[in-house]
């Protein structure tokens, strides 16, 4: 996939990029983000920080700083934008997705986010990624 216009970020990758392990990220796709977020910046949904505070009040993550604080410098940076669920259609879109895809609500909205804004998901999730390989979203994988 050639570098793509917009590009929605998933939580993990998100969390890779902001954590400072870029090193779970392969080179070749490191370098498409970091081109991305020079030209156009990377979006982040709020869903992603969502499914971050789940992840923190059950433990499975631990960040460095509490997560407010963590969340408010995380997408405090010039090249994020953080982005909500503001159209009524993409809520209804997650909800109505073409093809066979999970059921996770926060896979959902963020398929449904990335097709709203004509953007390609960043994700190393292999159930998203064969959802792109189908045709529905467009994914660069991670």
């Amino acid at each position: 996939m050639s570098r793509p216009e917009r590009l929605l970020l998933d939580t993990h990758v998100w969390l890779w990029l902001a954590l400072g392990t870029p090193n779970r990220i392969p080179a070749e796709v490191l370098k498409t983000l970091e081109e991305t977020a020079r030209s156009s910046g990377l979006m982040v949904s709020i869903i992603s920080v969502w499914e971050l505070a789940l992840l923190v009040a059950r433990d499975t993550i631990v960040l460095p700083l509490p997560l407010i604080d963590w969340v408010a410098h995380a997408v405090n940076r010039p090249e994020i934008k953080l982005i909500g669920l503001t159209q009524p259609n993409t809520v209804i879109d997650s909800v109505n997705l073409p093809g066979e895809i999970q059921g996770d609500p926060a896979d959902r909205f963020l398929i449904a986010t990335a097709r709203a804004h004509r953007a390609a998901l960043a994700t190393h999730d292999e159930q998203i990624i064969a959802y792109g390989r189908a045709g529905h979203v467009k994914v660069l994988k991670v």
